[in-house]
C-alpha cells in the first residue's frame, strides 16, 4: 500500500472511530510506529486530523466524546492495571467519591466485597457496580444524568457535593498537561468534578497515558490540584518528571 492510500484509510478510521492511536495502526497496516507518525504529521499538516498524544484525531472533533460503553473497550488493559494500582490509596475505613468514567468504573468493579467504606457518587455505571457490598453505605447523587456518561451533573449534583469532605476522591479526566491542566468536553460535567476536587482532603486522578496531551472545551482545575497521577507505563519518563516537578505525585502502573 503506498502513503497516500495509508493515509486515506487512517483518516477514514480517524472519522468512523473519533481518533486513531499510532500502535493499532502500526500493527492493522504491518508498518512501523514511526512510519504511522509520519503519515499522521502529513494528515495534520494538511488540516485533516489534529495530533494528539500516542494518536491523532479528526479535525473538527476536538470535543469529541465517546459513550462510555466505547470508552470501556478503549485501552482496557491500561485501565485495569490503573484501577488494581488505585485500590491501595482506597482508606482503611473512611469516605470516598468516585467521578464518573471508564477508569474509575473499573475501580469500583475491583472493590473487595468485604471492604467497609462510605461512598459517594453521581455515575449510576459506578453506584451499581457497589450496590451489593454490605459493607458500603453508598450515597448516589442525583441531577439530571447525561446519557453520554451515565452521570448526573447540574444544581442538584453540585449542591450534594458541596457538602461532602470526603477523605479521598478518584477523579477521572479526558485530557491532561502540566500547561493544559485537567479537561473534559462538557461545561456540565467539568462543573461536577471541579466541585468533587474541593470536596475531598485527598484527590487521586485516574487517566491513561492516551490522555495526556489532550486538550478539551471545559477547563476544570490544575494538575496542581491534584495529589497523586495513577497511569500507565506509556507516559514518558520526561513527561511524569515535569508533571512531579509542578507537584504532582505519578505512579506509573
Amino acid at each position: 500500500m503506498y502513503a497516500p492510500e495509508r493515509q486515506q484509510e487512517i483518516l477514514r478510521l480517524a472519522r468512523d472511530g473519533g481518533r486513531v492511536d499510532v500502535l493499532s495502526l502500526a500493527e492493522e497496516f504491518q508498518v512501523t510506529a514511526e512510519t504511522i507518525r509520519r503519515d499522521l504529521k502529513a494528515l495534520d499538516r494538511a488540516g485533516l486530523v489534529r495530533r494528539v498524544h500516542g494518536g491523532a484525531i479528526p479535525a473538527g472533533r476536538l470535543d469529541f466524546e465517546p459513550d462510555l460503553a466505547e470508552r470501556e473497550s478503549t485501552a482496557a488493559d491500561e485501565k485495569d492495571r490503573i484501577a488494581h494500582t488505585a485500590l491501595a490509596e482506597l482508606p482503611a475505613d473512611g469516605s470516598v467519591i468516585l467521578d464518573a468514567g471508564s477508569t474509575v468504573g473499573r475501580l469500583a468493579a475491583s472493590f473487595p466485597l468485604e471492604c467497609s467504606l462510605t461512598v459517594v457518587t453521581h455515575a449510576l455505571s459506578v453506584a451499581a457496580r457497589l450496590a451489593d457490598h454490605p459493607g458500603i453505605d453508598l450515597h448516589l447523587v442525583g441531577g439530571r444524568v447525561r446519557h453520554r456518561t451515565r452521570a448526573a451533573v447540574d444544581a442538584w449534583a453540585l449542591r450534594a457535593y458541596g457538602e461532602i469532605n470526603a477523605d479521598v476522591a478518584f477523579l477521572g479526566t479526558n485530557g491532561f498537561s502540566v500547561d493544559g491542566g485537567l479537561t473534559t468536553p462538557d461545561l456540565a460535567e467539568g462543573s461536577v468534578k471541579r466541585t468533587i476536587v474541593s470536596a475531598a482532603r485527598r484527590v487521586v486522578l485516574l487517566a491513561d497515558s492516551a490522555k495526556h496531551g489532550q486538550s478539551h472545551f471545559a477547563r476544570f482545575g490544575d494538575l496542581a490540584d491534584v495529589d497523586l497521577l495513577i497511569t500507565d507505563s506509556g507516559l514518558r519518563s520526561k513527561d511524569a518528571a515535569a508533571i512531579e516537578a509542578a507537584g504532582t505525585e505519578v505512579v506509573r502502573a
